[in-house]
Parts: structure tokens; sequence; C-alpha cells
């Protein structure tokens, strides 16, 4: 299984960013599939994620931190996973990484996440 993610930069306060993360060897669509980020000096923290239930739709869940402003999609046909981020502030300056793994447990928790990609750095600027 290899995550590619890309799709970051510098960018100001106030900008947008969309993350992607592009997978092989593993379905996005049948797997939990999450974003985490971690900043110099603390620790990784849990983003966004998607997966699918068992009604075979798919649940989401954000940290508090930035929901309304970031949106996890997928799309099957790519089989990568994005990050759209909006309204950035100086505080979403972290390395971002994607990860995967089968559905199960809380796809909230990264320890869960069995496969990750390299991280792609994020700045936002004041």
């Amino acid at each position: 299984v290899q995550l590619q993610a890309s799709g970051g930069g510098l960018v100001q306060a106030g900008g947008s960013l969309r993350l992607s993360c592009a997978a092989s060897g593993r379905t996005v669509s049948t797997n939990n599939m999450g974003w985490f980020r971690q900043a110099p000096g603390k620790e990784r923290e849990f983003v966004a994620a998607i997966s699918r239930n068992v009604w075979s739709t798919s649940s989401i869940y954000y940290a508090d931190s930035v929901k309304g402003r970031f949106a996890i999609s997928r799309d099957n046909a790519k089989n990568t996973v994005y990050l759209q981020m909006n309204n950035l502030k100086p505080e979403d300056t972290a390395v971002y990484y994607c990860a995967s793994k089968p559905v199960r447990g809380d796809p909230r928790v990264g320890e869960e996440y069995d496969y990750w990609g390299q991280g792609t750095q994020v700045t936002v600027s004041s």
C-alpha cells in the first residue's frame, strides 16, 4: 500500500488549499481514510476522516478546530482522497499526513492506522 500526499504550500491567512492523497494497493472507498497533522513541537492530531459505514455509505468526521472550514472527500475513480481547506489560519500550519486502515475501530485514532503517506507541508502566514 502506498499513499502519496500532495498539495501543500504557503498561503496567507484566509486562503485555501486542497490536499490530495492518491492511494495504491488499497481501495479508498472500502477503507477508512484519514488526515492528520503535526506542528513543530506538538503531538500529531486528528484532522478529518472518511469511512465506509454499515450501510455502505460514508461517515465523515472532523476535529472541532477545523469544522466548517475543512472538507474531506474522495474520488473513487481516481482512488484519491482530498482535504479542502478554506479560511486557513496560522494555527493550521503543520505537516499534513494521510493515512489508511481497514474499516474498524475509531477513524479518529491515529494509532489504529496501518499505512501513512509521506506528509505535505502547509504553512499559513498571518
